[in-house]
Formats: structure tokens, C-alpha cells, sequence
């Protein structure tokens, strides 16, 4: 193998963002990186992420190219990428996290609290919704849709703020627009928002790429994401069902809390659970991070989690 092929979407984020993995494999492994464009449903529809069957419709037409030997590997954004392994692929390497937050990015350099009543405020998430109108059930929430560079061109013509990820933002050079970074404390955002996922075909990698992947891949984002995305799994929800989940690693112990909302802000429940990391393998590691992802499955489940949200969307 002399040329590797990442396949990406053709969007301004998804470009940078498989930029960077590109540079960053280029000198792990001495070959010449590609970047090679896909475009999915998720591209060309217009219609809301919900009812086009959620965010997993990013990812099925680039999985199809990768399997059809387009490309030598996708490049993710791990929050978009659904919970269920895809037959035949696997997830090659997750690089350092980025910055997890929601930014807000409003007109006049006003916070969330400063809005006035009434303001319109434009986001595609469901759990966004939620704490929207958790937070300040008085704003006027616009369902939108595209890319980060139109959502922000909205900002002072027809919206008065958008809702967007910080990580993103970032990663294009437009951090600068934010007014506001939410705290995960209070607003905890979606599993793995802020992580890339590298994405290749199962037991086909190759000497070359397999060290470019062992060279990318980072052991703390890795056990505090899969603890973030194993609530989704467990809870069996996708995009309609509003939650959030915080994980980080201090000193040896791994914290993990998730946060169920009503749809329309009106409650939420809340669980957090803490195991201690044992040093070892990341096999025995990942154990125990199911482990407490379990349990804070279970008691969101105990405490009516399924009752909060539409029906199908949490089992």
C-alpha cells in the first residue's frame, strides 16, 4: 500500500476534520494520504434529522463506499455515528477528544441568559430542544438544517442565535463566533460530540495503516467515549430520544453522568456512577467502563427514563 484513501464527506467541516486526520496519518506512517468525497442522503435531503431516520443517515453511504474498496477508511464525527457495530467494519482508532461543549453563537454577543423573550434560536437536535426550552421556555425554537457556515449566516438576519458544537467550530476557524460555551456540568451534550472516529474494514487494514491507527488512537477519549455512546446503547436510543452524557478520568477513576430530557423541557432525570480504571489492558479497561455504563443505565431506566421521551425512542 502506497497511497491511503480516507473517505469523508464533502462538507466544510467534514473536510477539515479529515484534513487534519490525513496530515496527522501522513506522518505516522510515511505514505501518501487522499481524501476521497462521498455524498449521503443527509447531504442532498433537506428535510429534519429525525424524520430522515437520524444521524446514522451521515454514515451509511460512506460505510458503503468502504466496504466497496472506495477508500481505505472513513473519518467520523463520533456523535453521529450510531451505537450498533456495522458488519464487517470496525472502529480503527479514536484520536484525542476536542473541546465537548455547545456553543452558542448569538447576534451582539449575547449569552443564553441575555437573549430576549421571544428570540429565535435555530438547532437540529432534539436534546438541544430539550434544554432549550429546560433552560428558557420563553425562546422561539427553529428546527434548521446544513452546514455550520449557513447555519451562522442566519445569525441577525432571520435567527438571533444558533446552537452549535464547539469542536466544529473549531476545527474550521470559526471558534471566535461563539458567545457563549455551555458547561457540561449543566448541559451536558451528545455521546462522543467532540471525538473523530476512524472507521475501517474489519481484519483488512494492513501493516501500513494498522501503525498509522495504533499511532491516533488515545486511550482516555476511547474509554470515556464508549461509556458515553454504551448509555445510548443501553437505553436503545438514537436521535429522538433527547440525552445527554458527560464522562471524564481523574486521577484513575472514571465519572460518567447522563441526563434524560422530556422532549419538551418540562423534566428530566439524571444518573451518575464512578468506577475506579484498574491499570491493565484496554480490554479489562473497556469491562469495566461497561460496567458503569450499565449502571447508570439502570437507574435511568428505574427512575422512568422511558416515560420522558416519544415511544420507540428508548425501549
Amino acid at each position: 500500500m502506497t497511497t491511503l484513501r480516507i473517505g469523508t464527506r464533502a462538507s466544510t467541516l467534514a473536510i477539515a476534520q479529515s484534513t487534519l486526520v490525513k496530515d496527522r496519518l501522513a506522518r505516522a506512517t510515511g505514505l501518501d494520504v487522499e481524501l476521497v468525497t462521498v455524498t449521503s442522503e443527509g447531504d442532498t435531503n433537506r428535510a429534519s434529522l429525525a424524520s430522515l431516520g437520524g444521524t446514522g443517515v451521515f454514515a451509511s453511504a460512506l460505510r458503503e463506499a468502504l466496504l466497496a474498496d472506495e477508500c481505505d477508511l472513513l473519518v467520523h464525527s463520533l456523535k453521529d455515528l450510531p451505537t450498533a457495530k456495522h458488519p464487517g467494519l470496525t472502529l480503527g482508532a479514536i484520536p484525542a477528544r476536542a473541546d465537548a461543549r455547545d456553543a452558542l453563537c448569538a447576534r451582539d454577543g449575547l449569552t443564553l441568559d441575555q437573549l430576549p423573550e421571544g428570540a429565535r434560536v435555530g438547532t437540529g437536535s432534539p436534546r438541544r430542544v430539550a434544554q432549550l426550552r429546560s433552560r428558557r421556555g420563553d425562546l422561539e425554537i427553529v428546527d434548521i438544517r446544513g452546514n455550520i457556515d449557513s447555519r451562522l449566516g442566519r445569525v441577525g438576519d432571520d435567527l438571533d442565535a444558533v446552537l452549535l458544537s464547539a469542536a466544529g467550530l473549531d476545527r474550521i476557524g470559526r471558534l471566535a463566533e461563539a458567545t457563549e460555551l455551555l458547561g457540561l456540568g449543566f448541559w451536558p451534550s451528545a455521546p462522543g460530540q467532540g471525538a473523530l472516529a476512524l472507521e475501517v474494514r474489519e481484519g483488512d487494514s494492513g501493516p501500513d495503516l494498522t501503525r498509522g491507527l495504533s499511532k491516533l488512537d488515545h486511550r482516555e477519549t476511547r474509554l470515556i467515549v464508549t461509556a458515553e455512546r454504551e448509555v445510548l446503547a443501553g437505553l436503545e436510543a438514537g436521535c429522538a430520544a433527547p440525552i445527554g452524557a458527560t464522562a471524564v478520568v481523574d486521577a484513575g477513576l472514571l465519572l460518567l453522568s447522563a441526563t434524560v430530557y422530556a422532549p419538551d423541557g418540562t423534566a428530566r432525570l439524571t444518573a451518575s456512577h464512578g468506577v475506579t480504571l484498574e491499570p491493565g489492558s484496554l480490554a479489562a479497561q473497556l469491562a469495566e467502563v461497561h460496567d458503569v455504563a450499565s449502571r447508570v443505565v439502570d437507574e435511568l431506566l428505574a427512575g422512568g427514563a422511558a416515560d420522558l421521551v416519544p415511544k420507540g425512542s428508548i425501549s
